[in-house]
């Protein structure tokens, strides 16, 4: 195991690049990739990295120098011979071959393409645009990036002896936690924490400390080079982006309003009825519901990603019974603003009721919370998304207010398609 506080504090290497692999990612993204690259390839989309937490001034703590060179670094990676035996070999959710030999192919000659990078007062505009099979897959290497070299600022100032007590108070948090989770009497968890992480070696010591003090109760992580590394199961399905863009690209309110389904059409064909997990809150849960096509009922469960997360379950669960299915069958992946509180609230909640499940993300591998002077080290809101495809510009609706994106008359027409009437406005935690 890596001593990480020595690690840190040795840190005199020219560039010691945060990301080191195209597979260190999530899951979903090489998942969606597959798809969209079968179904969309010439698709050109723009992706832009927003900072919701504009009190975070990343142009004044982040070198951009040292922002460009890590940048460069992800440009000249390509999949090893390791990593691609791997993905082309390995058993993903019962099934061999998850990626056709075409989409090997392809990726194996994959070098991520050209990023556009510029300060903007105290904050940085990022934009990656081109085809959207190749750009999508900046977006978590770009977060990934923007976070640890945040975190790299605020260490930079500390001793070696300050470093070693920083790093085993997060320990010992997090075993806390792990102690409390480990009550919970049929717990299902994952590691979702790749976006907004602390460090690539602090999720991967997250990970083996959920490995040995949660056993069979970790499911496994969405992060595919940690789960290669550490023989456990990848975890991930599908993300908004896939019905932020297929909407962007209808041309009629008709044609918008039955994107999100053939979103998921081409998902079950993609994976021939494998990975059916429904992400609903794109443009509202309650409407995605109500006028989803019977199909979809059968399908395996749903994850719930914003707004009020029990609401979210109690709305699925309805829906469900009306669909003449049963709920008890059904599985429910709880995965926003997540921590132990609110993990064991839920699984009280609705243990029995539904096979539940949770993906933990941010205050799982980024809970540095005061810690350090100024609370500086805390997560923040930072995000990669999709805002442009063939031009037209993308929007989000979700179940919270507070994370709706796009211009504000595609807003409006967005919720008048899809009926979305007044929403409860909730923090953005992270």
């Amino acid at each position: 195991m890596v001593d990480i506080a020595t690690r840190v504090y040795n840190h005199n290497f020219k560039i010691d690049p945060i990301v080191r692999s195209l597979i260190d990612t999530d899951f979903y993204k090489l998942l969606m990739c597959q798809s969209v690259l079968r179904n969309r390839p010439d698709t050109i989309v723009r992706f832009s990295l927003i900072n919701r937490t504009k009190s975070i001034p990343l142009a004044e703590l982040i070198d951009e120098g040292e922002l460009r060179e890590q940048l460069d670094h992800v440009r000249s990676l390509s999949l090893s011979r390791g990593e691609s035996t791997w993905l082309r070999g390995n058993t993903f959710y019962g099934k061999r071959q998850m990626f056709s030999p075409s989409f090997m192919e392809w990726f194996e000659d994959l070098r991520l393409p050209p990023y556009e990078l510029e300060r903007k007062g105290d904050q940085y505009e990022l934009t990656f645009e081109g085809k959207w099979p190749e750009v999508m897959l900046w977006e978590i290497p770009a977060l990934a990036i923007l976070m640890e070299l945040r975190s790299r600022a605020v260490l930079a100032t500390m001793g070696k002896f300050e470093l070693q007590v920083l790093y085993a108070q997060a320990m010992t948090r997090l075993w806390e936690k792990i102690k409390r989770l480990r009550q919970i009497d049929g717990l299902r968890i994952a590691d979702f924490g790749t976006r907004r992480r602390h460090s690539f070696l602090w999720q991967d010591w997250c990970v083996q400390a959920m490995i040995e003090g949660l056993g069979e109760a970790f499911v496994g992580t969405s992060n595919c080079r940690i789960a290669m590394r550490r023989d456990i199961e990848a975890i991930g399905t599908n993300a908004h982006e896939l019905p932020m863009v297929y909407s962007a690209l209808a041309e009629t309110d008709i044609e918008l309003a039955e994107a999100p389904y053939r979103v998921l059409a081409d998902w079950h064909e993609e994976h021939s009825g494998n990975l059916r997990i429904i992400l609903p809150d794109t443009y509202g849960t309650e409407g995605f519901l109500k006028r989803a096509p019977d199909w979809l009922a059968g399908w395996t469960g749903i994850r719930i990603d914003s707004g009020d997360p029990a609401t979210g379950a109690e709305t699925a669960i309805r829906w469900w019974k009306d669909r003449g299915e049963d709920p008890t069958q059904k599985l429910v992946i709880f995965s926003d603003g997540l921590d132990v509180e609110k993990i064991e609230e839920l699984h009280r909640q609705f243990a029995g009721r539904v096979k539940v499940s949770f993906g933990w993300g941010t205050l799982l591998t980024n809970d540095f919370r005061d810690f350090v002077k100024d609370d500086a080290l805390a997560p923040f809101s930072l995000v990669c998304k999709a805002v442009t495809a063939n031009g037209r510009p993308t929007v989000k609706l979700s179940d919270n207010p507070n994370k709706a994106m796009g211009p504000a008359d595609q807003i409006d027409r967005y919720k008048r398609v899809f009926g979305v009437g007044q929403q409860e406005e909730m923090d953005v935690i992270v």
